[in-house]
């Protein structure tokens, strides 16, 4: 109210004044006697939309997610109307702070490069207890296309598996690949110092025709696109993810692919992956037949003493003839395992629902020989002796009944 105070310093009268000011004449004196500036009353603090949703983000900070875009997801589905802003302002200052790095970035041409990485996530069983599956990524370092698989194990057949489901999503195979030290790829060096392979990777990798790299020892930075693809998925996917088994859970990732991750718009290239992705394809070099891949799609396991052959959990059953600890191939399909000898199928099953399931072949024991075998005792006959009963007429029992109710 400055122009009130010149107004009144000038000899103006307080009709005078509230009448120029347009205000009654009590609020000028008001200010007039006031030792001070009069100051409004402090408002209340207006509600905000984020507020009946405040525990729920502080329950996920404390379980450690704290990527925005995951809570809005999840808030979303919770009703929650309010923008991002408002949640970003809420979560920023309750973030664990991380240190920041330094590198250099290094560029390639399309269909040059793919990094891949090996990842593990936890999950909570009802019971409590805690398991983990291994994650699979593989990221074309020049669209930032993504493929993830989540599997039961890290092993050399299952790596292998995971490159051609990679390869097949993105339409063909890139000149190299770039990895760190693992003995998925790599067992060691030799006493001259020369890299000494895992030689069922280099085979399968020689056959495909793409080069094997390594980054530099204690530097998985130099894969860094791999090593962000698995901190996405951790921080992006993973956290409100809710599945029966691991099929489902793959199914729920291939769905996030389709639909968040390799259509948003990247950070480095500001453009979709998916966009990229069709320029880069014409660069990739075709698979190989499916003849030629369905080796490589498949598990060595060895039959049980009861024809049974484990993977994953369940049992499926062999038709005869079969040995114990003979060696057979299973290749898992959608919904289906089969069982395989050589160049021949000889089972196909439902693929296990659940732990322990066991699936047996209709001629899993038709024609085993029997010679040998101790023959099964046949049940013996008893011979019970006759007994003669008397027989009487109702009419004594009634009579004996007359006579036990008058005594």
């Amino acid at each position: 109210m400055k122009r009130l105070y010149e107004l009144h310093g000038a000899g103006m009268s307080i009709r005078q004044i509230a009448r120029e000011l347009g205000v009654s004449r009590n609020t000028v004196r008001r200010y007039l006697r006031a030792p001070e500036v009069p100051k409004p009353a402090p408002r209340p603090p207006r509600g905000s939309k984020l507020d009946p949703y405040k525990e729920f983000i502080l329950q996920r900070l404390a379980e450690g997610v704290d990527n925005c875009v995951v809570l809005l997801r999840e808030l979303r589905a919770q009703g929650y109307t309010g923008g991002y802003t408002i949640l970003k302002d809420f979560v920023q200052p309750l973030r664990t702070r991380r240190a920041s790095q330094v590198t250099v970035r290094f560029e390639t041409a399309p269909g040059e490069q793919a990094q891949v990485d090996f990842g593990s996530c936890a999950y909570v069983l009802p019971d409590g207890r805690v398991r983990r599956l291994w994650l699979f990524t593989m990221v074309l370092s020049w669209s930032r296309a993504l493929y993830v698989e989540f599997v039961a194990r890290a092993d050399t057949s299952t790596f292998i598996r995971c490159h051609l489901h990679g390869f097949e999503s993105f339409g063909g195979v890139v000149q190299h690949c770039l990895y760190d030290r693992t003995k998925l790829v790599v067992l060691g060096l030799t006493e001259t110092g020369e890299v000494q392979w895992n030689a069922q990777f280099l085979d399968f990798a020689l056959r495909l025709g793409f080069e094997i790299r390594l980054c530099q020892g204690y530097r998985p930075q130099t894969k860094g696109r791999a090593e962000r693809g698995i901190q996405y998925v951790k921080r992006n996917f993973w956290p409100g993810v809710r599945f029966t088994d691991l099929e489902d859970l793959n199914r729920q990732a291939r769905v996030w692919l389709d639909t968040v991750a390799n259509v948003r718009i990247h950070g480095t290239t500001r453009e979709r992956p998916i966009d990229r992705l069709a320029v880069e394809r014409a660069h990739l070099r075709p698979l190989p037949g499916r003849e030629r891949l369905r080796p490589w799609l498949r598990e060595e396991r060895r039959v049980g003493r009861d024809g049974y052959v484990h993977w994953d959990g369940a049992w499926y059953g062999l038709p005869w003839p079969w040995r114990p600890g003979q060696v057979v191939q299973v290749q898992p399909g959608e919904g289906i395992v089969e069982l395989w000898v050589g160049d021949e199928r000889v089972a196909v099953h439902p693929r296990a629902t659940r732990p322990g399931q066991r699936f047996t072949h209709p001629r899993q024991w038709a024609g085993i020989p029997t010679h040998g075998a101790r023959p099964r005792p046949e049940p013996l006959a008893v011979q019970l002796p006759t007994v003669e009963v008397e027989q009487r007429p109702l009419s004594v029992y009634e009579t004996l009944v007359g006579a036990v109710s008058r005594s």
